[in-house]
């Protein structure tokens, strides 16, 4: 989607650039979520209203990303959420190091759905892969369906940190990207004697600060 700014982070990241491994992270969810709208917010820091059809099979982006002065290199893709594209986007799961598992507030179905994804998640995915559950469209309160307080009790059950999102305004769009790469970073460069990175708490003390989750 963006391999011409790759190219550009690359000629000016410095010499050790090349040392670190690229992280795949996939985003996936019901069909209608926000998948890619969040991705574009995210890679391009804007909001294209009703620009986007539904995803058909799969794309990628890539970005790098600074997380404690290292720059960690993200290659981010998004799947198609109908159900006649699910063999394609299980065979991505395999060698993901992290996933993004969206619903969106307003539509109780996609919630609904949230187990079924990580059941497959289980199934096909790491053991170990970094997954992050994400209720978007957090801008339209007017319409919303599913509380917050319902994803952080889906979230507890399955031991994932957990956000509200908008694509649209860009709420919490960017600490979710970066909690999974400051995750990948930590796992790809832990030192024996340093203390282990918990996600959870660092997402739980993010969204503390008024900062994070304002509207832009």
């Amino acid at each position: 989607m963006d391999l011409q700014r790759l190219d550009s982070y690359q000629r000016g990241a410095g010499p050790d650039f090349h040392e670190h491994v690229l992280h795949k992270t996939i985003l996936v969810g019901d069909s209608g979520v926000g998948k890619t709208s969040l991705l574009v917010q995210f890679d391009q820091g804007k909001f294209v209203p009703g620009s986007f059809s539904a995803t058909v099979g799969i794309g990628f982006t890539n970005k790098v990303v600074t997380v404690d002065g290292v720059r960690v290199k993200l290659q981010i893709w998004d799947t198609a959420g109908q159900e006649r594209f699910r063999s394609v986007t299980h065979a991505y799961y395999r060698d993901a190091q992290a996933l993004l598992l969206l619903y969106d507030i307003t539509n109780k179905s996609s919630f609904d759905n949230i187990r079924a994804w990580l059941t497959e998640i289980h199934e096909y995915a790491q053991r170990d892969v970094v997954i992050m559950l994400l209720g978007n469209k957090a801008d339209v309160s007017t319409e919303r369906v599913i509380r917050s307080e319902d994803g952080e009790m889906l979230a507890r059950e399955y031991g994932v940190p957990f956000m509200e999102t908008s694509a649209k305004t860009g709420m919490n769009v960017e600490l979710a990207f970066l909690a999974i790469a400051k995750e990948l970073k930590y796992r790809a460069r832990r030192q024996a004697d340093e203390p282990s990175f918990q996600i959870r708490d660092y997402v739980e003390s993010q969204k503390k600060r008024p900062s994070c989750c304002s509207f832009l």
